[in-house]
This record gives C-alpha cells, sequence and structure tokens, in this order.
C-alpha cells in the first residue's frame, strides 16, 4: 500500500516539477536545514571571535562567543576562550565561571587548568590558585616549583619545604629551589634545620664543590667559625684545586695569625676567573688593611695587582692608591690612581684626586693640562675650576688663573670653605698683578667666610 502510494506522489512530482529531471544532484552538499545553518554560524561566530580576540577587541570577541553558547554549548574551547577574553578585561569573576564550566566539560585538560591559575594569580587568591596547581602537577612536575612558591606566600612552610625535598630527591638540588629553601629558613629562623640539610648533602655528595662552600657560609652566618674553617679545610682536602674555598680560608688564617696561609689564599682568590669582581674588591680590602698593617708583605700587594685581570684592574689599582695615600706615599699613590684612569678615564673621584696629587707634589702643568681636560666632561664642577687656578698662580700666570676661578665661583653651592679657597687663590693673582686693593678685597672676603664658619 505505501508503495502504491509512493509511486503516485513520485510521479505526480514530476509532472508538477518538470525540472528536476534535468537537475544535477551535488551528493557532497551539505543538507540545508536547522542543523547545517547552525553549524556554520557557530563556526562563523567562533572564528570572529577569535579574530577580535587577535586584535584585542575582547568586547566583541566576548559578544561573538555568547552568540556561539546560544548555538551551541557543548564545546569546553567556546568557555575556554570566554574565560581568557574576560580575564584580559579584569573581571575575573566570569572568567572563573567560564573557566570551571570549560574544566568541568573536559577535566584532564592542562591549558584549561592554567589559565583558570592565572586567573586566581591575577587576584591573589592564593588558596585557589594553591587547589588549582595541585592538580596541575600530575601533568608537568614544574608546577611543583609553584606550589612551593605559592606555601610560602601563604606561610605553609612546612609543606613547602616537603614540597622542595621532592623534588630535591627527583631532580637533584637547584639554585632556584635553594633560593626559597633559604627565603624558608629566614622566614622561620630555623637555621639549625638549614645546616643539618647542608650537612647531609656533603655527606652524600663529598665530591659536590658548591654544597661545601654553602655549608661554610652558612657556619659562618650561624658564628660557627671552628665548624666552619674545618668543612674548608676539608673541601681544599678534597678538592686541592678548588679557587673559591680561598674567600673563605683566607679570613680563617687571618684570625688565627697565619699570615703566609693568608696571603697565599687572598693571591689565588684574587687571581682567580672564577670569582666574582665584586668579591675580589672585598678580599683586595682585607689584604690592603693587612698590609698596612703588615708592611713586610706590602710587595706581594703591588705584585698581585699587576696580576689582576684588565677588565677588574681599575678598582684593584684604586683600591692600592688609598694604601699608599694613607701611607703619605703620594707619588706612589699617584701611579696607582693614574693607572686607575687608564680603565676608568671618567671616573670623577679618580680624576679629582689625581689633580689633587698633582698640586701636592707640584706637577703644575700636569694639573692644568688635565684640569682642561676634566672641564670638557665635567664643566660644572667647582673643583676642577680651583685647581686649574692654583695651578695658574704657582706657574705665574694670574690673568688665566682670575679668569678660570671667576667662571668656577658661579658653580658654587652651599659650600663656604670652597667658596673661601677661590676668594684666597683670586687674592694670591692679584697680588702677582700688584693689585693690593683688589687682593685686599678678595683676601678680607675669604677671611669674612672663615669667621662665620
Amino acid at each position: 500500500m505505501k508503495k502504491q502510494l509512493y509511486i503516485v506522489l513520485f510521479t505526480f512530482g514530476i509532472l508538477l516539477f518538470p525540472q528536476v529531471n534535468y537537475a544535477q544532484v551535488d551528493f557532497n552538499k551539505k543538507p540545508d536545514d536547522d542543523l547545517g545553518n547552525n553549524e556554520d554560524a557557530y563556526q562563523e561566530l567562533f572564528f570572529e571571535a577569535l579574530k577580535q580576540k587577535g586584535i584585542e577587541n575582547y568586547d566583541r570577541a566576548i559578544e561573538a562567543l555568547l552568540k556561539c553558547e546560544k548555538l551551541d554549548n557543548s564545546d569546553p574551547a567556546l568557555f575556554f576562550e570566554l574565560g581568557k577574553n574576560y580575564s584580559k578585561l579584569k573581571n575575573f569573576g566570569a572568567a572563573e565561571d567560564a573557566l570551571q564550566k570549560a574544566i568541568k566539560k573536559q577535566p584532564d585538560n592542562e591549558w584549561y587548568l592554567d589559565e583558570l591559575y592565572e586567573v586566581y594569580a591575577k587576584q591573589n587568591d592564593l588558596e585557589k590558585a594553591i587547589k588549582t596547581v595541585k592538580k596541575l602537577v600530575k601533568y608537568h612536575p614544574d608546577y611543583k616549583e609553584d606550589l612551593a612558591t605559592l606555601y610560602v606566600k601563604t606561610k605553609k612552610y612546612e609543606e613547602a619545604l616537603r614540597v622542595i625535598d621532592e623534588m630535591d630527591a627527583e631532580l637533584g638540588v637547584s639554585i632556584t629551589r635553594d633560593r626559597v629553601r633559604n627565603m624558608i629558613y629566614n622566614a622561620t629562623g630555623n637555621k639549625k634545620e638549614q645546616i643539618k640539610n647542608l650537612e647531609e648533602r656533603v655527606e652524600e655528595n663529598p665530591d659536590e664543590e658548591k654544597n661545601y662552600l654553602a655549608l661554610i657560609f652558612r657556619y659562618s652566618e650561624n658564628n660557627e667559625k671552628e665548624k666552619a674553617f674545618e668543612t674548608a679545610k676539608k673541601l681544599l682536602d678534597s678538592h686541592p684545586d678548588s679557587e673559591m674555598v680561598h674567600l673563605a680560608l683566607y679570613k680563617f688564617y687571618l684570625e688565627d695569625m697565619e699570615a703566609e696561609k693568608a696571603v697565599a689564599s687572598m693571591q689565588i682568590a684574587l687571581s682567580s676567573r672564577l670569582i666574582k669582581p665584586e668579591a675580589k674588591m672585598m678580599v683586595l680590602s682585607d689584604f690592603v688593611k693587612f698590609v698596612s698593617k703588615n708592611p713586610e708583605y706590602e710587595s706581594k700587594l703591588v705584585e698581585i695587582t699587576s696580576k689582576i685581570a684588565d677588565d677588574e684592574k681599575g678598582k684593584s689599582n684604586i683600591e692600592v692608591a688609598q694604601y699608599f695615600l694613607t701611607k703619605g706615599e703620594k707619588n706612589n699613590a699617584l701611579t696607582y690612581y693614574e693607572k686607575a684612569l687608564e680603565t676608568a678615564p671618567e671616573n670623577f673621584g679618580v680624576i679629582r684626586n689625581v689633580l689633587l696629587l698633582y698640586i701636592d707634589v707640584e706637577n703644575y702643568s700636569k694639573a692644568v693640562e688635565m684640569s682642561n681636560e676634566a672641564l670638557d666632561t665635567y664643566p660644572s664642577q667647582p673643583i676642577f675650576y680651583l685647581v686649574n687656578g692654583v695651578a695658574q698662580n704657582k706657574l705665574n700666570q694670574p690673568e688665566k688663573a682670575i679668569r678660570v676661578l671667576e667662571t668656577g665661583l658661579d658653580y658654587v653651592i652651599d659650600d663656604p670653605k670652597m667658596e673661601g679657597d677661590f676668594y684666597k687663590q683670586i687674592s694670591i693673582s692679584y697680588t702677582q698683578l700688584n693689585n693690593t686693593d683688589k687682593a685686599k678685597t678678595f683676601s678680607d672676603k675669604a677671611k669674612q667666610l672663615e669667621s662665620t664658619n
């Protein structure tokens, strides 16, 4: 019965719509029904949202995504994108809701969890961040470092140490985790636990130099100097070529009055290419202090300074120059300051000291030459005008002295002593010119400043 009815309807259709006989059928064409329309519309809106997000039109991206949701709310990626756009607009509540929906639909997607973690981090919602990172840890162990940091921020120090211990056991120690570990020990004041941890490391890995060094530092910090010294000697026994250990050893030798060993350690530290320049300057400073009390080692100080790497010589030469200056050996001090200028030609302090020493050692021509060069670099520094004026007076060039001194006076601000020095030198210049009236005027000005101060 149904078959006969189908034939009648089919025949009637042919008579009614004859064009069908001539049309070709496209079997690849999507059916033109509501489902097909919805799918096309969804895709267009979704890609429009991605485009708008790409050009930072987050409001429009959200608008398109909300239209997508009305068409089909089954896709977790839709809510993921919504969450990211809300987050960009700092609408964190909406971002959290959207991302939670995405995670509910696809709980094992680490990207969704990571984005949610970022939302909590931006809000400083540490408790929720911890819960999220705990889930992320199973995808990537690297998140454990985030977890430890979050525990520290929430003052859950035991949990943080437990996580760090786990990572150290799995991956070996790292500088980053040690930094966090030390933050915890400093926050809790638990130095004993910190030292115990380092002692275990030395015992378990006796070939690892940095473990000894860390333990030496912590012993010293905790005023356990004997243990620090013993550990340093152990390190030297196990690593006779170690250079870093001498940063600690020389201090212990100095305290024990073992001068030869102290000097030897300082020489190794200052010659090392592994030790940072800042640390070397501390050693050199201690060396200079030592030599000032033990002048028989002066030649050693001079010798080691000449061997220091070129990029570190500037500061080392300054240290030695200051040593000679305190001894009153101005020519030796000048020699080292001049060497320092070779590596730091625009160092204001060194230029000033060199110029003052030129005056002291009566090298006035050099003082004029160098102060003129200094004024090209520092045209508003009155000290350089004053030095130039003093030197010109010494060279019997009073006119030049007056010109430079009067110019320099304009740069003297709130410094009565320096102002008085300028007046004295101008008075000397006018005395050389036999202009006694002006000489007296400026001399009186200098005396007046002295009496008021």
